[in-house]
């Protein structure tokens, strides 16, 4: 496995891709409300990325039709955005892809729509704490392994369980590279595998569920729902390992 390491200028070119999902995840955050339709949502968030010189790298990726996956209440990821007009109560999560001058961003964000029940708080939580818990605890030298191991464990912790067979993914020149990060310890050994290095840029994604982990793909072969059919979360942020901590690139 080679897992690339990048260059400062490289990292800049990674964090100038990123920021324009970061400003795109944050107008839809702030526009989300009972009654915009999913469809509305995604085209908002490809004109912005567009008017700042990127092109929506989901469009298109594996015959994906959107700008935006749109994954609605019981859809963890890959929702595909509809003429579904939001509902009070509703849980939405946006995963947003860009390319800048063949450099690539990706994150997502889970969010409520008006209020939301405190089960559903807690579950939106999880993802989003179980990311920032990641992020602050990666260091130069320990393994992917290891980071996998502790996001599982806070996840655990929690009262909830991690989606798998989907997993967070290097990212550079193509949106998805070297290595897959699991958000779960596979095998018994964390103490195995690569090491995280200065230069490493990737994205850490906890896909969160309430009793079953076994993933479903609906019909659409897009939607990825739990077999235990509740709803999930799903938080994202592309990170890089700059003087042997991870900085986040997918900031707005």
């Amino acid at each position: 496995m080679a897992i690339a390491l990048r260059k400062p200028q490289e990292i800049e070119k990674l964090r100038a891709a990123n920021k324009i999902v970061g400003g795109a995840l944050e107008l839809l955050r702030q526009n989300a409300k009972a009654g915009m339709t999913l469809k509305e949502l995604d085209g908002m968030a490809e004109d912005y990325i567009r008017s700042h010189g990127a092109r929506p790298s989901f469009k298109g990726l594996y015959g994906f039709p959107n700008a935006v996956c749109t994954s609605l209440n019981e859809v963890i990821i890959h929702g595909i955005p509809s003429d579904y007009r939001l509902q009070e109560g509703d849980v939405i999560g946006f995963d947003i892809g860009t390319e800048l001058d063949g450099w690539f961003g990706d994150a997502a964000i889970t969010m409520p729509i008006g209020k939301v029940s405190t089960e559903d708080e807690a579950l939106i939580a999880c993802s989003k704490d179980t990311l920032y818990h990641a992020i602050e605890n990666i260091k130069e030298g320990m393994r992917f392994k290891e980071l996998s191991q502790l996001m599982e464990n806070f996840i655990l912790d929690a009262g909830f369980i991690p989606l798998r067979n989907f997993c967070g993914h290097g990212i550079g020149k193509k949106p998805h590279e070297e290595p897959e990060i699991p958000n779960y310890l596979e095998g018994k050994n964390a103490k195995a595998g690569p090491k995280i290095k200065n230069g490493m840029v990737f994205c850490l994604e906890p896909m969160i569920c309430q009793k079953d982990s076994k993933p479903i793909i609906l019909e659409n072969q897009w939607d990825v729902v739990s077999a235990d059919g509740l709803r999930g979360s799903h938080y994202e942020h592309t990170v890089a390992i700059i003087n042997g901590k991870a900085e986040i690139l997918s900031l707005a």
